[in-house]
């Protein structure tokens, strides 16, 4: 049946002595410190099987350029260029849920963290909005599950799983290790340790022996870049230059020598990789312009918000903004090499089909584009009814999205035609994941009066994590 634990926040001490950052400069000056088991009871989902996407042929193997080149590491979008790519994987052409199990219970609007399996596939770890994290077998069994410090609003990026641990940053600003077979606690590194995070939104990189993560601080509105040791969770090195509290995950091109992410003020940041040398910066639009009264000295362009994680192919970065533009940026220098517009916000992690240079995106407007990588040009579109802030996942013939119509979608990779949906009970905005014939993936939970300042809001019902498999 599995195991439960749970642990109040022991953890180690650490003395991480550096000369003074910038946020300590700042503070320094007078800035202020902010401080079960699956089952299919009471299946609600319905499905629209109708569409006919074709059969495939899955790939017989998966380069390590959209993988990771240690075979014993599994990460968010499924490698350290953060594509989403599976082209390994077919998804069914009728699908039904197999297993399902509560998991998320807050309201908090940002994405939910995303499904990630173990390098084997024969665990998938799932992390929920009130702490907890879940490792079920593909058959629905649970394996554990582990309650964290992390219990205001959990967890929204997605776990590392690295050999025999899993690696996830919490809204409480600590950064956990857990054992991956147990669930047992490894380590923990505080807030405290990492000058005082605010929250960790973003999903670790692994590299060469080295973790990477993106904090998220209070006062000043910024983040860092952190280098960390994963054996022991010491901090190792770190930038502070980021500004306006990052959400997305670093990306890692090895072929470019790159690390990057973008962050709430509408800025892509850029790092020499492995060096970690400073390389360049690239300001997206946006309405609000400079706001340097409340960023301090700061950039920040209200209105130009990044909220996804950078996708990386063949020497370009491929990123969303709330200027709802979605932007092609050459890697060497931070140009922009071209520019997509649409009728809305983009805040979606979007997906990169390596093979046939097409990557997919999806935003505020309510649809999903497939867009060529090289041009800019627009292939298709399709309608899914409503936004889309998770992850897109593209597999050997099919597009996976999930909507704020509470459906996930599969459509035709070549065309848009859609394949299927499924009706959930909340709003779909993890990443699905396909493995091994199955798909994964989590939903918000639902509630009443969630915009309505004048009455009580209510959770009706929380969201839900699914596998989903062939209906046969």
């Amino acid at each position: 049946m599995g195991s439960t634990n749970q642990f109040a926040g022991s953890g180690r001490t650490r003395e991480y002595s550096t000369t003074p950052t910038r946020r300590q400069l700042l503070r320094a000056g007078g800035a202020a410190l902010v401080t079960g088991l699956a089952g299919c009871s009471e299946i609600v989902n319905t499905f629209d099987n109708s569409g006919n996407c074709g059969s495939v042929e899955p790939a017989a193997s998966v380069s390590e350029y959209a993988t990771h080149p240690n075979e014993n590491v599994s990460m968010f979008r499924r490698g350290l260029r953060r594509l989403g790519y599976f082209p390994d994987e077919v998804v069914p052409e009728s699908v039904r849920v197999n297993w399902t199990f509560p998991i998320n219970y807050v309201g908090h609007t940002a994405a939910k963290a995303s499904p990630v399996p173990t390098p084997d596939g024969e665990t998938i770890v799932f992390a929920g909005d009130s702490g907890w994290v879940h490792a079920y077998a593909p058959n629905g069994e649970k394996r554990w599950a582990t309650l964290t410090g992390a219990t205001e609003l959990g967890f929204h990026g997605s776990a590392a799983i690295v050999d025999d641990t899993v690696y996830i940053g919490g809204y409480d600003g600590d950064l956990y290790a857990l054992d991956r077979e147990t669930g047992d606690l490894v380590w923990r590194t505080r807030s405290r340790d990492l000058e005082g995070t605010l929250a960790i939104g973003s999903s670790p990189a692994y590299y060469d022996g080295r973790l990477y993560v993106i904090a998220e601080y209070g006062s000043p509105s910024s983040g860092a870049l952190w280098e960390i040791d994963p054996e022991t969770g010491e901090p190792t090195w770190s930038d502070d230059r980021i500004w306006g509290q990052p959400h997305p995950s670093p990306t890692i091109d090895l072929d470019a020598g790159r690390i990057l992410a973008g962050s709430n003020d509408g800025v892509v940041y850029c790092w020499a990789f492995p060096s970690l040398q400073f390389a360049w910066s690239f300001q997206t639009g946006g309405e609000g312009g400079p706001d340097g009264e409340s960023k301090a000295d700061g950039a920040f362009r209200l209105g130009a918000q990044i909220k996804g994680t950078v996708a990386a192919h063949d020497g370009y970065g491929y990123v969303g903004s709330w200027d709802d533009t979605f932007y092609c940026i050459d890697l060497e220098d931070g140009t922009e090499e071209w520019a997509f517009e649409t009728d809305g916000s983009i805040m979606a992690n979007p997906a990169v089909d390596v093979d046939e240079d097409v990557v997919y995106m999806g935003n505020d407007d309510g649809a999903v584009y497939a867009i060529d990588a090289k041009s800019g040009e627009e292939l298709w579109s399709a309608d899914v009814g409503g936004r889309v802030i998770g992850g897109l996942s593209v597999t050997a013939g099919s597009v996976l999205v999930g909507s704020y119509d509470s459906h996930l979608y599969a459509f035709d990779k070549e065309t848009g035609g859609q394949c299927w949906r499924v009706e959930n009970r909340g709003r779909v905005t993890s990443a699905p994941v396909p493995v091994d014939g199955r798909i994964y993936y989590a939903e918000r939970a639902v509630f009443s009066n969630y915009y309505d300042d004048d009455k009580e809001t209510t959770m009706d019902e929380p969201g839900h994590a699914y596998c989903l498999v062939a209906d046969e």
